[in-house]
């Protein structure tokens, strides 16, 4: 899929939530001094079993956040849900051990 568009019509564009994870300032020594852009992290689902992450970098953060939005949604893939703990109801969860912050 090429286009950003696409993934709205298929799984509906209110549907689709995004989370922006991380802006971060990153900085390149030139000649003339320090060249600051920012790099921003958004995280973008659907809420029923649809993930995708993106990155972008750009001089300005609603630029790379934008960017990041649109990154996320080409890179879009099902997650299988599963059961942890217990097997009530439907699938609701990922279906192994997670650690993390």
């Amino acid at each position: 899929i090429k286009e950003a568009e696409i993934i709205d019509f298929f799984l509906g564009g209110p549907a689709l939530k995004d989370e922006v994870l991380k802006i971060m300032p990153v900085q390149k020594q030139t000649s003339a001094g320090q060249r600051t852009r920012f790099k921003a992290f958004v995280a973008i689902g659907d809420g029923a079993g649809h993930l995708g992450l993106g990155v972008k970098c750009s001089k300005e953060v609603a630029t790379a956040i934008r960017g990041a939005i649109i990154t996320a949604k080409l890179s879009i893939v099902p997650i299988r849900r599963g059961y942890w703990g217990n097997n009530l109801g439907s699938p609701h969860t990922v279906p192994c051990k997670v650690t993390g912050k």
